[in-house]
């Protein structure tokens, strides 16, 4: 048993190390195989790398062929070139050569013709001289004194002549400037044909029967002296049959308590806080007016772009007067004035209308700015962008600036017109209107002045006050400085009476 088992294990040894032999010779010959076919796989790429080297060098030849070829042909191309230029510039020297023989040619014949041209003028000036000499001894006379004794005779004469052609030129001038402007002016005025407009210092505002006075005046007259302190007028109500007056200078003022009274009459409800909404109310009616106004004012005249600034202040002329003259109506006809001149003349028509349109402008605000109305005018025109002509015209309408324009002039002598016309203008009552303007700006004046009135055609100023800033005490200390002070700077008849209202009011809402 042992022994078969023994013979068991020799026999698998010597399988197991055949096997293994068997193995090692098949992996050799695997190794050997692959090793053949490695080296051909290099010697393969050897080759085809030998190739590809070969191709490239073939290829890096050829292309360096073909660059000489290239630049071997840029190179004879500019060397053609340079020869073609060099060539042109050698024609070129040649001309100038030839040129340069030809001017020195001429400027040896110059020379020559200059030297004879000498000799013959030197020859010309003995002989003048001769000839003078000869003329002197004739005449007793020497050059430079029969020289002086022509040159006398002649200014002389010249003066003469000059003299009586100018007096000639300046009578026929005067005489056909003076027929040419009345001309002008006689065909202007024909042809501008407006209404005269005087203004009053009076309204008059129709009641429905005389039992509405007793309303307007009110318990005790508080309804009028409302209506009197919130609209800044008088009212007179007196024995004329169904109407009441209102007095005032300021015509906007005026205008304002007319509507404002006549809404009251037409309401039937008058009490002091209805009187201040309606105379708010009135107030706000006639600056829609003034817009109006003033477009209506652009329109007539033809003059268009305005901007609303200088249209609204435009239309504040509707209630402004001069020397009783309507400025609104005279600035609308010195437009129409001015545009016909400009048209007779071969002006700038538009210009002149535009200028004769705005030239009064300063007088809606001259109340509240400094200065004269054609400056305040002319500088409210500029900052609203309107032409620099137009703006010379406005500021030089009483020559206080150098007149730039022929249609500065034209507005000039249209303002004179329009005013100058018969019973345009009345001279007592722009007085009247200045001393009333005066006397309430003397009053606004003071401190603590919230209002002043200037009532009863002057004979009252009526003042009324902050109660937050003057007491009863200071109340009384402002009429007396008031009064002093309107006695230092002006000038009136009679006396007048100063009136400080003071009034605290408590308001509250229930809610």
């Amino acid at each position: 048993m042992e022994t078969d088992l023994m013979m068991t294990l020799v026999a698998g040894l010597v399988a197991l190390a055949l096997g293994a032999l068997i193995g090692y010779f098949f992996s050799q010959q695997q190794i050997k195989v692959k090793t053949k076919e490695f080296e051909a796989e290099i010697e393969r790429i050897k080759a085809t790398t030998e190739a590809r080297n070969k191709e490239l060098e073939l290829k890096a030849k050829d292309e360096l062929i073909k660059k000489r070829d290239e630049l071997e042909s840029e190179v004879a191309r500019r060397r053609a070139e340079l020869e073609k230029a060099e060539e042109r510039l050698q024609r070129r020297r040649e001309e100038l050569d030839r040129r340069m023989d030809k001017l020195e040619r001429d400027q040896q014949a110059l020379n020559k013709r200059t030297s004879q041209l000498d000799r013959r003028a030197s020859e010309l000036d003995k002989k003048e001289a001769s000839q003078l000499a000869e003329l002197e001894r004739i005449a007793g006379l020497t050059r430079d004194e029969a020289k002086t004794q022509l040159l006398a005779a002649v200014e002389t004469t010249a003066r003469n002549d000059m003299a009586r052609t100018i007096r000639q030129i300046e009578d026929e001038a005067k005489a056909e400037g003076e027929r040419r402007a009345r001309e002008l002016i006689a065909v202007a005025i024909q042809r501008v044909a407006t209404d005269q407009v005087s203004e009053l210092a009076v309204s008059v505002v129709p009641i429905p029967s005389d039992e509405m006075k007793g309303r307007i005046i009110g318990r005790n007259g508080r309804n009028i002296r409302a209506f009197e302190m919130a609209a800044g007028v008088d009212v007179i109500v007196d024995d004329t049959p169904e109407a009441v007056t209102i007095s005032s200078f300021d015509p906007v003022r005026r205008e304002v308590a007319r509507r404002s009274l006549a809404k009251l009459i037409g309401d039937g409800r008058i009490h002091p806080a209805h009187i201040e909404k309606l105379v708010d109310d009135a107030r706000k009616e006639v600056e829609t007016v003034i817009k109006e106004a003033g477009e209506e004012a652009a329109y007539e005249a033809g003059v268009p772009g305005l901007h609303p600034e200088v249209l609204r202040l435009l239309g504040r002329l509707k209630f402004r007067t001069s020397y009783g003259q309507n400025q609104w109506a005279h600035a609308i006809e010195t437009s129409l004035l001015a545009g016909v001149l400009a048209a007779e003349m071969g002006a700038d028509v538009a210009l002149a209308k535009a200028g004769g349109l705005l030239h009064d402008l300063g007088k809606a605000i001259d109340h509240e700015v400094e200065g004269t109305h054609a400056a305040i005018g002319a500088e409210f025109a500029r900052r609203y962008n309107v032409q620099p002509k137009v703006v010379n015209a406005i500021a030089s309408h009483h020559h206080e600036v150098d007149q730039e324009s022929v249609e500065a002039v034209i507005v000039e002598v249209a303002d004179a017109i329009s005013g100058s016309r018969p019973g345009a203008r009345r001279e007592s009552l722009e007085l009247y209107v200045k001393r009333i303007r005066t006397l309430e700006e003397i009053a606004a004046s003071f401190k603590g002045v919230e209002q002043a009135y200037a009532l009863q055609a002057g004979r009252e100023v009526r003042i009324i006050v902050e109660p937050e800033q003057v007491d009863d005490l200071a109340a009384i200390e402002l009429s007396k400085n008031v009064a002093r002070k309107i006695e230092e700077t002006m000038q009136y008849p009679g006396q007048i009476k100063v009136t400080v209202v003071r009034e605290k009011r408590a308001v509250e809402y229930a809610k």
